[in-house]
């Protein structure tokens, strides 16, 4: 038999190697939030000729307009995206003259969206929102479920510490994301970032559901070896329903589906695989860690040299 649990602290330190460099670099750059959080505006326009100016021009083009504030980026789509603070109708007929004027070209408006700062906070705020009410359902729930297995809240816990682990992944990636390749979260970063807590809980109920039906079976087994076997039985499950019903379609929407797509599809494709990880090798490992009590010997001490 494999012997996951044994190494089930070689898994913890691999997380934390995953986790820690994105959420420093969160930390000193501050959350790369997009208009739809912060209030503002996304323009997004081609130019007819193909000849798109450098960034560093338009950056100076909006600073004599008097934003100063815009964030240029050019795709790979041979188009101008530039996010600034918000502008009406009007604004935006001016800023599109004084481009056009200035880069002496026709420009093609192809999006332009643009939020108040009331409703951008009203998204952030609703969405740490269904986050937490998404966790205290997943508590209750599986401790309901659980009932008839001892210590029946710990499932629940566990369950919501790994899909904290999945969630702390999306956002290392998206501090590394945002570092190197300019990403910001936006309403598609939100609605993947709730789809891998949705799958991450799925995974983790599957390994669960196992530990509590071998729990009625093998009464006599160590609770790290019963544990160890549930994970066994449905490793195969897990890994090949996530292989073929999704990581392979995400792989395939990063690779061709175009620039507007990719950072979600990144997002979805890793945040997904994390959770399938999380299920198998941080989730019921923190089980047994709990049920053992380990944090007593963490720190080189023995259970009873520290109760005396």
């Amino acid at each position: 038999m494999i012997d996951i649990l044994g190494k089930r602290y070689i898994f913890f330190v691999l997380s934390l190697l995953v986790i820690i460099p994105g959420l420093v670099l969160l930390v000193i750059n501050g959350m790369p939030l997009s208009i739809d959080f912060t209030g503002g505006t996304m323009l997004e326009v081609s130019f007819d000729t193909g000849n798109l100016p450098d960034t560093a021009s338009v950056v100076q083009l909006f600073n004599d307009l008097g934003y100063s504030d815009a964030q240029p980026q050019i795709t790979g789509d041979n188009t101008l995206i530039v996010r600034t603070s918000f502008l009406d109708e009007t604004a935006r007929a001016q800023v599109l003259d004084a481009m056009e004027e200035a880069f002496e070209d026709t420009i093609t408006v192809l999006s332009f969206d643009s939020v108040g700062p009331t409703v951008g906070q009203q998204v952030a705020t609703r969405a740490m929102l269904a986050v937490a009410v998404a966790a205290l359902i997943v508590i209750i729930y599986m401790t309901f479920a659980f009932r008839g297995v001892p210590n029946a809240l710990r499932y629940g816990i566990c369950a919501i510490l790994a899909m904290a682990h999945d969630v702390a992944v999306v956002l290392s990636l998206m501090g590394i994301g945002a570092q190197f390749f300019g990403w910001q979260m936006d309403s598609l970063f939100l609605t993947a970032l709730l789809t891998v807590i949705g799958f991450s809980v799925q995974d983790k109920i599957v390994v669960f559901d196992r530990i509590r039906e071998n729990s009625n079976i093998y009464r006599r087994l160590e609770y790290e070896t019963l544990v160890n076997h549930s994970i066994i039985q449905t490793l195969q499950r897990s890994i090949n329903t996530q292989l073929m019903t999704v990581e392979f379609m995400l792989l395939a929407l990063a690779l061709f589906g175009g620039v507007t797509l990719r950072e979600f599809a990144i997002i979805l494709l890793v945040g997904l695989f994390s959770g399938t990880y999380s299920s198998i090798f941080i989730a019921a490992p923190a089980l047994v860690v709990w049920e053992n009590r380990e944090w007593r010997t963490w720190f080189g001490r023995h259970p009873q040299q520290a109760s005396a």
